[in-house]
């Protein structure tokens, strides 16, 4: 086990509302009671005032750093930036990362059973939104007695949440980092969102999102294996892959399995199919095409009017699902309403996963903003 590890954790589950007194959602429907999954890491000081959220995208969920278990083979999905001496210094911080609403490791979504019918939620779980996923975290940071966050941390759909945290409640965030993401998802990854959830829902195994055991395992690998495209780049799918066939350097003439690529997918797909489900998919993409800055709080020179928090904002240069001109719109707003703010752009060819796989020059870059926030934003 790595020595700078957190070692073992063990999740810990918040439950609020009710039926009788239920969570209102975005869409106007309610959900009640929901449960919050989360982990924690590190020690809170005497006012908890060292506390940090981390946010998960996609596929992610709770188990941000350390093990289940000692015989665990997989840490957490951030455990190299999480730990004692790492970018979260545990040492220093109180880190807290929690699954979302409508995730399926644990929180409420719609692998859970409606307390109504005593059945799981199916497509009846209603739609939720990054506003939402955000107002169920504020219920559990407020249960954890913490009243401002030292900062909030979040790449991809986690940077989604990162932002509505600093525009809902901007006095509770006194430091934000966003990290390859947006103010808003462009047509085209909407588009491939829509194309993986199609994929889901034309399986006839998914039975219209009432399906028990496996479930529609073949729509939702394709719908994995269309999504991992978009967080690779060109660079590094030539580079790694080319044009190599798996076996001999010789063509079969039929419908398999032959380039090396293929492969690659075929098993990123099949792997998905085991930790995740299929209706939460379909949830989580919806909510992700939903968010939109300029929709819900208008221009972004307006919308970031009411920020207090002091921002980071990290792209990636071969990151074609979130470019850096995305991300340079966002900070030109806040410059011209003098908000305190850092931009940098890493030269990575490793696309969108870059913040999850090459985390050398992204510690650096965390360390020193975190160390930064006490004299730049007053407490």
């Amino acid at each position: 086990m790595d020595r700078n590890s957190v070692g073992i954790v063990t999740p810990q589950k918040f439950t609020f509302g009710s039926l009788e007194d239920p969570m209102v959602l975005e869409s106007g429907r309610t959900l009640g009671p929901v449960e919050i999954v989360y982990e924690t890491y590190g020690q809170p000081n005497a006012d908890r005032s060292n506390a940090i959220l981390i946010c998960h995208a996609l596929s992610g969920n709770h188990h941000a750093a350390g093990y289940h278990d000692p015989h665990d083979p997989q840490t957490g999905w951030w455990d190299t930036m999480i730990g004692p001496g790492k970018a979260f210094d545990t040492n220093r911080y109180w880190m807290i990362c929690a699954n979302i609403i409508g995730g399926c490791k644990g929180s409420t979504g719609p692998v859970s059973i409606d307390p109504a019918t005593g059945k799981p939620y199916g497509l009846t779980f209603p739609i939720v939104t990054i506003g939402d996923m955000v107002e169920a975290q504020k219920r559990l940071i407020d249960h954890l007695g913490i009243t401002r966050l030292y900062s909030i941390a979040g790449g991809s759909m986690g940077g989604f949440q990162v932002l509505e945290w600093a525009l809902r409640y901007p006095q509770m965030v006194r430091s934000a980092m966003c990290i390859a993401s947006a103010a808003r998802l462009s047509a085209q990854a909407i588009a491939f969102n829509s194309v993986g959830r199609s994929a889901i829902t034309r399986d006839p195994e998914w039975r219209e999102g009432a399906y028990d055991g496996k479930g529609p395992e073949h729509g939702l690998a394709t719908a994995r294996m269309v999504g991992h495209i978009t967080y690779l780049s060109e660079m590094l799918l030539d580079t790694k892959f080319g044009r190599r066939l798996q076996s001999a350097n010789r063509l079969s003439y039929n419908f398999t399995t032959e380039f090396a690529i293929e492969g690659y997918l075929d098993h990123k797909g099949s792997a998905f199919t085991q930790r995740f489900d299929a209706n939460s998919y379909l949830y989580i993409t919806k909510a992700m095409d939903y968010f939109d800055i300029s929709r819900s709080y208008g221009p972004l020179k307006e919308a970031f009017v009411s920020v207090t928090a002091r921002c980071l904002f990290v792209s990636y240069s071969s990151d074609w699902l979130f470019p850096t001109s995305q991300t340079k719109e966002m900070v030109r707003a806040l410059l011209s309403n003098g908000k305190p703010v850092s931009f940098i752009e890493i030269d990575s060819p490793y696309g969108h996963d870059a913040f999850l796989v090459e985390v050398e020059k992204l510690s650096r870059i965390v360390s020193g903003f975190l160390s930064g926030v006490p004299q730049e934003v007053a407490a």
